[in-house]
């Protein structure tokens, strides 16, 4: 990409503090492009990756590190149309892996009614399928839906939802016989009997769903990555893996697990501050609480004294009560704090990162104009803004270190290390359904 091509998109800016400590790290990473690519190649060849995924990155300078990655996204819409071709490539390759000879997709969705955004990201994930090469359509697991509903979008688009029927060990809609089922629906209360026993593959696994799948358990196997990962640069961990912990049996309004969550929250804050006095940073640390399954940025609170976990008021506390799809949350993971210095339109900004299988096929950056540098972004009010840089997530340019494209190269790397958590992952938990 030229120079001047460059220059028609902006470039969130970083604060000016975080810029050489971010540079060192970047430095470090370019330097071992080669050696990272080709760890990378292996790692796939071992653990092949998820067939999708999104990646969640807080970029404080000092420290960059994924916070959450998710195995259903469902942010297609908030892409750059330039990342449409590579996107359309990774998903014909990633599928004639998973699937050879596949030509049928059913691709089944959350049980939105009237979220024109969630519609919005259908309607590009389906076309992407499609300009694969495959034929795809959309059935709804909605009780209502009759035989069909088709939604017009406000961009102009379609999309038609069909109720599913079951015959024997498989489903269809209508006379359409798919040949795998893609699931966009996260299924954090449980696989619905029309999908249970059937023999169709279904992609992600219905165990990866937020009924059964931990953040602590992904962090945990994502630290495991780090490790070697910083061991083959020889680089710090600490600078790309968030410290965690978990507690169960916790109920926020009873007061039920407070010891746990005092002792782990007091254990990772100065265990953080030690981290900080290693490396001159004057931030103050904090810790992020949240459920330790489920989605949508709900049941999250972030603390910077173990203390306050008992000073909560009553709407606090209720807040912390359910999780998506009014899940009574009663396990959470407790994660360090990863700033976010990055600002788009003076708006905190925090990078996203998308994967067909083992390719990064761009992101968006989620912004909040009123949520600060320690916030939880993923809230009512965020904005989205297509990462501008196709070649640059995948493609360093090396002549010049320091420069700002190679910023979406380092956060692709990071992705892809959080991805690779996750086939780990996802390997282990198929393992034990055998």
């Amino acid at each position: 990409m030229t120079e001047s091509s460059e220059n028609r998109y902006e470039i969130p800016c970083l604060a000016s503090h975080c810029l050489e400590p971010l540079h060192r790290l970047e430095e470090h990473i370019l330097a071992a492009q080669s050696v990272i690519e080709n760890w990378l190649r292996v790692q796939w060849r071992k653990t092949p990756a998820p067939f999708y995924s999104s990646v969640d990155l807080r970029n404080a300078g000092f420290k960059l590190a994924p916070v959450d990655t998710n195995l259903f996204p469902a942010g297609f819409n908030n892409l750059s149309e330039a990342f449409i071709p590579l996107a359309v490539q990774a998903a014909q390759e990633t599928l004639e892996r998973l699937v050879p000879g596949c030509l049928r997709i059913l691709l089944i969705p959350e049980n939105h009614t009237r979220n024109n955004f969630y519609f919005e990201n259908l309607y590009i994930l389906q076309d992407i399928l499609r300009k694969a090469g495959f034929e795809v359509r959309v059935g709804s697991l909605l009780e209502d839906i009759g035989v069909s509903k088709e939604i017009t979008l406000e961009s102009g688009g379609r999309i038609k939802l069909e109720s599913i029927q079951r015959q024997g060990n498989r489903i269809k809609v209508n006379a359409f016989l798919p040949c795998f089922i893609l699931l966009n629906n996260d299924l954090a209360n449980g696989i619905p009997e029309i999908l249970q026993g059937i023999s169709q593959m279904i992609l992600p696994n219905v165990n990866l769903g937020w009924h059964h799948r931990l953040k602590s358990y992904h962090f945990s196997h994502y630290e495991r990555v780090t490790k070697e990962f910083s061991e083959l640069l020889n680089l710090d961990p600490w600078l790309i893996t968030p410290y965690f912990s978990q507690c169960s049996g916790v109920d926020f309004m009873q007061r039920e697990g407070e010891a746990c969550l005092l002792e782990k929250s007091r254990q990772i804050l100065q265990a953080t501050a030690k981290k900080y006095a290693e490396y001159q940073i004057k931030e103050k640390p904090y810790v992020v609480i949240k459920a330790d399954s489920g989605s949508y940025g709900m049941g999250v609170l972030s603390i910077r004294e173990a203390e306050e976990i008992q000073q909560l008021n009553r709407k606090k506390r209720s807040d912390m009560m359910v999780s998506k799809g009014s899940r009574a949350i009663d396990q959470v993971i407790i994660q360090e704090g990863v700033y976010t210095f990055e600002t788009w339109n003076n708006a905190v900004a925090e990078p996203v990162v998308y994967m067909l299988g083992q390719y990064v096929i761009g992101g968006f950056y989620r912004v909040h104009t009123g949520r600060g540098v320690s916030d939880n972004l993923n809230a009512p009010g965020m904005q989205f803004e297509p990462l501008p840089f196709v070649q640059a997530c995948n493609i360093p340019d090396q002549s010049r270190q320091g420069k700002c494209a190679n910023r979406f190269y380092v956060y692709g790397v990071i992705a892809r290390l959080a991805l690779l958590a996750a086939a780990r992952e996802q390997a282990e938990i198929l393992k034990k359904k055998e």
